[in-house]
């Protein structure tokens, strides 16, 4: 019952039926009263109880006790159907803002995802799962293949390929053998592994990712509600005014004049109440944030539109936010055969392989693979492949590979990921795998900088030096950072945070689990949603709906074009507002000329914030 009594429609809804109620039934004017203050309870309630509950915490002087003035003059005077329609018009915009900042609240349960639930430690010369806080620094655990590394690690037996995507957003797995370093929340994805704990769980990269994502979001600074901030000059310099043409004059004119001059000093308060405000302003935001939404850019809240306008320095991802995040075969070089048979033998070797370079060269290949002729397929762990096919011996895999068969190769220097291809022994050439970077990265990166007045891009990766500077280069982004982990780029964001300005805010703009705290920790969060994972949407506070990273210049265009209509609202009903309520403090203004005032300059806002709802980039 209390939920169906707070419902906003369901008060709205109330609230209308018990002032029409007064208006259109014949009955006393005491039983229409009646009507009307229960009309003014139903949707008014909360606002009242704000402002009382505000001037006890030294913060009265807010928009709450704004409305509640003004509502409690017109109702003092007679005007009960304005203090109703004001308060009925107010609790529409506060349902607007929650409607559009609801959607901005944190989630962070499918990012317990990274946490594993178990380790495999030798005790006794045998196996036993334990939970992962059990295991001490020295103890060596044991990783199958398929399952999480649930601490940090040195390796001191076996050889695997790592998937580390969820550290590092890289897709493409790394090998690792004896003495290699190992992080928690990584999948080991080919050979058992023994690993010598390095660090206690709390200590360990996945603890500290999941604490990073708990705590991001407490230390971020939300924008403050933008009536809010004006309410906090506006009311009290009304308040003040009120107070001063209630008392001030008839000092002078006489003690006689005192009810004439408290009148007017109503008159001034129902003239001043913020209505077109308070309306105008959430609706030109929701417009804003609706116009945004109609291009694919979905903005969590009013705070984040207006913060957005701001933004003076943005972090990027690399790998699915300025890639397309797929790795494809970008160039073949064959040695004595053609790029066909190259790329056919290669395919062959991989044919029954999901391992992603595999699946980009037979998608390469594009043509059916006739693996009749295919036998002893085996992957070499660390290393690559080899198989037999119509009786010739077949090879692909990376350096080490070709030096641990004694292969004479031409090494090669290509940004990507090379793989190495012998037959019989031979060396027959190498194919080079590279992720894409998207078609409009480089235009839109120029753009930011020359149109949207973003003074510094900056690229954070998991990747190698090597590729991270291919990117950084073709991009012509301002500065790059390579081999970071998230803890990495989260100290990155943190240190630029210190040193900016409120009118100077930093974005960073993601798509994978590893970039959710980053993502919190930023100003503005920008997720890519199309292919970004779900944990990176719910981080963000905007969301590009088709991963066209050009939409973020829509989206700053778009808030920018909204600030600006909102602040005219804000100078129209001032003008207006000012020019009755100095008639009215000169006595040629009446309670109605007030509320005419406070109407019509209501209307002509919210007609012009309804201009936001049409913005385009």
């Amino acid at each position: 019952m209390k939920e169906v009594l707070e419902n906003p429609i369901f008060k709205l809804i109330l609230s209308l039926i018990l002032m029409l109620a007064g208006i259109l039934l014949p009955i006393s004017n005491t039983f229409k009263l009646v009507l009307y203050l229960l009309s003014y309870v139903v949707i008014g309630y909360k606002v009242i109880i704000a402002a009382i509950s505000n001037i006890f915490h030294g913060e009265f002087l807010d928009e709450n006790f704004s409305m509640m003035i003004g509502s409690l003059e017109a109702i003092i005077t007679g005007e009960y159907s304005e203090a109703i329609a004001v308060m009925w018009l107010y609790e529409v915009g506060e349902m607007f803002q929650d409607y559009a900042t609801e959607k901005s609240k944190k989630s962070i349960s499918s990012l317990m995802d990274l946490k594993p639930d178990y380790a495999n430690i030798v005790k006794d010369g045998k196996l036993q799962k334990v939970k992962p806080e059990e295991v001490k620094i020295s103890d060596v655990i044991v990783v199958k293949p398929g399952e999480k590394i649930p601490l940090d690690g040195i390796v001191v037996e076996g050889s695997s390929q790592i998937d580390t995507s969820s550290l590092t957003g890289e897709s493409a797995p790394i090998s690792v053998k004896e003495n290699s370093p190992v992080l928690s929340g990584t999948i080991n994805k080919a050979s058992p592994l023994s690993i010598k704990v390095t660090k206690e769980f709390k200590e360990s990269t996945v603890s500290k990712i999941l604490e990073l994502i708990e705590n991001a979001s407490s230390k971020k600074t939300k924008s403050e509600n933008f009536i809010t901030k004006f309410a906090k000059v506006y009311t009290p310099v009304v308040v003040g005014l009120a107070l001063l043409l209630a008392f001030v004059p008839p000092m002078f004119l006489g003690a006689d004049k005192l009810l004439e001059y408290i009148y007017r000093a109503c008159s001034f308060l129902v003239i001043s109440c913020p209505c077109a405000l308070v309306i105008s302003v959430p609706l030109g935001f929701f417009s804003g944030i609706g116009s945004a939404s109609k291009q694919g850019v979905l903005i969590k809240g009013s705070s984040y539109l207006e913060a957005l306008s701001k933004v003076d320095t943005i972090f990027f991802d690399k790998t699915g936010t300025l890639t397309k995040g797929n790795f494809e075969v970008t160039k073949l070089v064959p040695n004595n055969i053609s790029e066909d048979e190259l790329l056919k033998n290669a395919a062959l070797c991989e044919v029954y392989s999901d391992h992603p370079i595999a699946m980009s060269i037979k998608r390469a290949y594009a043509k059916e693979l006739d693996n009749s002729g295919v036998s002893e397929v085996n992957e070499i762990s660390g290393r690559g492949v080899s198989c037999i096919v119509n009786g010739k011996h077949i090879y692909a895999g990376n350096e080490e590979l070709m030096k641990d068969l004694n292969i004479s190769y031409t090494a090669a220097d290509d940004i990507g990921t090379l793989v190495y291809v012998a037959i019989d022994n031979n060396f027959a050439g190498y194919i080079v795998i590279a992720d894409e970077i998207k078609e409009n990265t480089k235009n839109t990166i120029k753009k930011l900088k020359n149109s949207c007045n973003v003074s510094k891009i900056s690229m954070l990766t998991g990747d190698n030096e090597k590729i991270a500077k291919s990117v950084a280069t073709t991009l012509e982004v301002d500065e790059y950072t390579a081999k970071m982990l998230p803890t990495d780029k989260v100290e990155k964001i943190e240190n630029a945070l210190k040193n900016k300005t409120p009118n100077n805010l930093i974005a960073f703009v993601g798509d994978g689990i590893n970039d959710a705290p980053s993502l919190m920790r930023a100003d503005i969060g920008i997720a890519m949603g199309k292919n970004g994972l779900d944990a990176a949407i719910e981080a963000a506070d905007i969301v590009i709906m088709d991963d066209d990273i050009s939409k973020i210049i829509t989206a700053i265009k778009i808030s920018k074009k909204t600030i600006r209509i909102v602040k005219e609202n804000i100078v129209i009903a001032l003008l207006v507002k000012l020019i009755v309520l100095i008639l009215g403090s000169l006595g040629l203004a009446s309670m109605w000329a007030a509320v005419f005032a406070d109407v019509g300059v209501s209307v002509l806002a919210i007609l012009n914030s309804m201009r936001c709802g049409r913005l385009k980039s």
